[in-house]
Formats: structure tokens, sequence, C-alpha cells
């Protein structure tokens, strides 16, 4: 009976994994006809605004040849017309002086034929007849204002739907994810140089299969590339995965989206717990800041209707990410992988635990304390802390979840921690179980903390130039979570960061030395 059941679970299992991919498929059929309804229309409204624009242009070119025509007509019409009329007088002045010749010639008076024929040759030798020209101006023929549009014609007749870029191929093995950064590479099926530019879009999802019609993210948008390969900055690994597809665009049409690729992005994402803080600290998502009023007005559970961040809203570039720090990459692939490229690491899923003790009074007293709500029980580690260097005390590091609710960061065995302390003398240590070490280094602005649990190190780095700044060496007894402390200042936490790869380095070359004390470790 038990095996039944259990064999009737994971058929009922399978099927309702199964009818969710059929209702996703569904629902992207569903949306592919809206959009073939609406993109039929738009291309079919765009060809009639090209025909009418052609239409435009033709007649536009027919108004300005008639034009020509009737003003070449205009005008051989007054040449032919002015010289018509000279001729017309000319032949009129002449009729009259032959009708005077022929009247001289039978008269039969001397005296008056002599005058008369005297006057008759000064008016002919003055007569227009004889200085006209008995060449018309211009010609009548209108042939050169004739057209050829054969060739045109054919032109017009060859018109066809623009040539479509072929759809490229994400190049999995070429993608490379390190650093929180992503390479991605692509090729056409066949070389085609007319493409001008790609379109790469990305959008971060913890779904592992083909993309959904709805999705908790946006899709992302990356334009104007000339090459056929991207590296993106600015990505937050805060999802298991980042779907990736590209598409070809030439100069008058983009073409078809390459198979969607998931991407699996390992890193270590927390929130801090604002529940069990301390109360004079007030926690807004990432940041902690000390309020002396001790934050009795807050309401602590409002993060968890708390929508995210502006920081990490879609209206924000592509290209930023903190506007300091942090590089990424972005790689397609075609169907959900781990990328081989950087230094193997172990990256096992961080546990998120219930809240040993809730309330504000976890945390009371001068323990000022906040920390993350995932343990650490296996695998790397890596989150970074950028906090304001004028805070009168501060402290960052992991600790056990048992860590007392009076006890202080560093001065129990339940945690291990760097120390800034600018209150009369400034002093930077490390410290664990109320021992101290004094760090001969410049302070910096940013902190990142490196945790392996199995191998038992707690290494911290300036984060900006990956500087080891100390390293702790022990045998956690428990699962650690991040740990936090600050008087009098603020500090923020960067999460969904990857081992950065010189960290990775770095440890492997100082695993068999160490710079903290044994009475430290």
């Amino acid at each position: 009976m038990g095996d039944q059941k259990e064999t009737l679970r994971k058929i009922s299992t399978t099927l309702a994994l199964k009818n969710e991919e059929i209702q996703n498929f569904i629902c992207c059929l569903k949306q592919s006809l809206k959009n073939l309804e609406s993109n039929s229309s738009r291309v079919q409204e765009d060809l009639e605004s090209e025909f009418s624009s052609l239409y435009a242009v033709l007649d536009e070119q027919k108004e300005s040849m008639v034009t020509s025509i009737k003003q070449e007509r205009a005008s051989r019409i007054y040449e032919l017309q002015s010289q018509l009329t000279a001729c017309t007088k000319a032949l009129e002045s002449s009729e009259e002086l032959l009708e005077l010749a022929n009247q001289a010639l039978c008269s039969s008076e001397t005296d008056g034929f002599n005058q008369a024929a005297k006057e008759i040759k000064d008016s002919v030798t003055m007569a227009p007849a004889f200085r006209l020209s008995l060449k018309a101006k211009v010609s009548d023929n209108m042939s050169h204002m004739m057209v050829d549009f054969n060739q045109e014609r054919k032109t017009l007749q060859a018109l066809k739907f623009l040539p479509v870029p072929g759809t490229p191929e994400i190049l999995v093995s070429e993608c490379r994810v390190c650093d929180n950064t992503v390479t991605v590479m692509w090729e056409l099926p066949e070389h085609d140089d007319k493409i001008e530019h790609y379109i790469l879009e990305y959008r971060r999802t913890n779904h592992e299969g083909p993309p959904r019609a709805r999705e908790d993210h946006p899709w992302m948008v990356v334009e104007d590339i000339r090459q056929m390969e991207h590296t993106l900055t600015g990505l937050r690994f805060d999802t298991q995965y980042i779907t990736f597809r590209v598409k070809a665009c030439n100069k008058a049409v983009a073409g078809e989206f390459s198979e969607p690729v998931n991407l699996e992005t390992h890193a270590f994402n927390f929130k801090l717990d604002a529940a069990s803080a301390h109360q004079n600290l007030r926690v807004e998502d990432q940041s902690v800041e000390w309020d002396s009023s001790g934050g009795k007005v807050q309401d602590i559970r409002k993060d968890k209707n708390r929508t995210n961040s502006p920081m990490h809203s879609p209206a924000r570039s592509v290209e930023r990410w903190w506007g300091r720090g942090v590089q990424c990459v972005c790689v397609l692939v075609s169907n959900t992988i781990s990328m081989p490229s950087c230094p193997s690491r172990t990256t096992m899923s961080p546990k998120k635990l219930p809240t040993a003790r809730g309330g504000r009074d976890r945390f009371t007293a001068e323990s000022y304390t906040v920390l993350g709500d995932t343990a650490i029980d296996a695998g790397q580690q890596y989150w970074e802390v950028w906090f304001d260097r004028e805070s009168k005390a501060l402290a960052v590091g992991v600790a056990l979840r048992s860590l007392g609710r009076f006890d202080q960061l560093g001065k129990t065995a339940a945690s291990w921690c760097l120390h800034l302390n600018n209150w009369l003398q400034q002093s930077f240590t490390a410290k664990h179980n109320n021992k101290a070490r004094t760090l001969d280094c410049p302070v910096p602005d940013r902190i990142g903390i490196f945790c392996a649990y199995e191998e038992g190190v707690l290494s911290f780095y300036n984060a900006k130039t990956k500087q080891l700044i100390h390293t702790f060496r022990t045998k956690f007894p428990q699962p650690v979570v991040p740990a936090f402390m600050v008087w009098n200042g603020s500090f923020t936490v960067q999460m969904g960061l990857q081992v950065p790869t010189v960290v990775q380095s770095g440890q492997k070359r100082n695993s068999a030395t160490s710079s903290s004390s044994a009475s430290l470790g």
C-alpha cells in the first residue's frame, strides 16, 4: 500500500509539472496569436504607407515633368508666334510695294514713272521682307521630352519583401561566467554582410525550463551590438538562472530571436533579518543605520511585503550596478548549463533558517547586531559591505545562530569579525572569543568577506583591490550566518556575488599559511 502511494505521488507530481508546462505553452501560443495579429496589421500598414509614399513621389515627378512640357511648349509657341507676326507684317508691306511697282509700270508718264521707280527702289531696300530669316527659330519636335520607364518598371516589378537576417545560434562552449561577469558569443547560420547590429535581451528567473509567458522579471535590452559577442556588466546574481536571447538586424528589419538559454548563476544571496535586529538598528532592504530613537516606530515586518528596491528595477541601465565596483558579463547558452570557465568553486546552496528567537529583543543592550537570514553550512560564499567610515563602531563577519542576545561580535567563541572603532581613538582589529589582533593596514571603504565552510576559512579583503586583510582558520562547530554590528553609523550589504577569481587564486596560494594566530582561530 505504501509503495503504491509513493508511486502515485510521483505520478501526481509528474502530471502536475507536465500540466504546468502545457499551460505555459498554451499561454505562449495565445500570446503568439495576439502578436501575429498585431504584427501582421503593422506590416500591412507599413506596406500601404510605403506604397503611398511611392505614389506620392511618382505623382510629384509626373507633375514636375508635365510642367516642364507645358513651359517648353509655351516658350516655343511664343517664338513661333512672334516670328509669324513679323512675317505677316513683312508680307503685307511687300504686297503694297508690289502693287505700287505694278502701277508704276502701267503708267505712261515719264516724270511720274521715274519718281515712282525711285521711291519703290528706296522702299524695297528698307523693306522688312528682305531682312527676315525664313528659317523657324524653334523646332516643332518635342521628342527630347519623351520618357522611357522600362527600367523603372522592371525595378518596380522586382519589388520584394526585405530579406530577413538569419537567426543567430549561441555558441554554448564559448560562453563564460566569472566574477559576476558573463560573456555571450554567437554565430549566424551563414555569412550576411548586410547585418548592421545585434540586439541582446536577458532576464532573471528561477524557472529552469523554457521561458514562461509570465515571469517575475522583465526582459532587459542591450542594443547596437556590432560584433557577435558581448560582455555585460551590472548583473546581480540574485536568481538561480538568467535567460538570454539574441537577434540580428539589417538596415531595415530584425530577424528572429535565437533559442532562449538559461544560464545557471551561482552566488550567495541572503536578506538582513530585520525582525530580530537590535531595536536601535533601522533595517531597509540591504542597508542598516543606527537610530538613537530606538526604532520602535518601525514596522519590523514591512520587508515581507516590500517590493524590489529601485536600485534593481528594469528601468536601471543594463550597464550599471551600485555604480561601483562589480563587473558582470553575459553569456548565452542553449539549455540550462553550469559554466566551466572559472576556476572550480563549490557553491552549494546555503539554507534559509527560521529565526531562532523572534521579536526585537533578539539583541539588546550594547549588542547592536543584525544577522543574515541564510545559514552557511557548505561551500564557498562571498559578500561585501560598504560602510560609513565615520561610524563610531562597526563589525562584520559571521556568527553562530546561537549568538547570545547580549553578545557583541568577536567577544565570544560564537562569532568571528573585523572590528572598526572610531570612538576616541581609531583601531582596526580582527576579533574572536574576546581576543583581538590589530591590523596594520588602511581601513578600506568596502570589505569583502569570504567563507569556506568545510575548510574552516573566513577571510576579509579590501573589496576594491582584493588585497587580503586577515584570515581566520578554524573549525566551525555549527552553520554560521553573516553578522553585522554598527553604532552611530551605517552600512550597506552587497549580495548576489560570486567568489572573485583573484580571491580563489589567493586562497589556493595561502592554503598552507595563515595570517591569524592560533589564539584567534
